[in-house]
């Protein structure tokens, strides 16, 4: 399990938590097709999450 902000963090899509907070709260990201504007979300395995149109799935770092 991991959460949404640390996700985006991983992906290389922010460098810093602030950055991530303000891409999830202006409403840039999807989380299994769902707006989400919580942060802390906990992700698992296989949810996917959506950024300018582009979609990753949890887990796929670990394959």
């Amino acid at each position: 399990m991991i959460k949404l902000d640390q996700f985006l963090k991983l992906l290389g899509i922010v460098q810093t938590g602030g950055q991530a907070k303000h891409l999830i709260v202006d409403g840039a990201v999807k989380v299994n097709g769902i707006l989400e504007t919580r942060r802390g979300r906990k992700l698992v395995t296989g949810d996917k999450i959506t950024i300018e149109n582009q979609t990753f799935e949890v887990g796929e770092l670990n394959e």
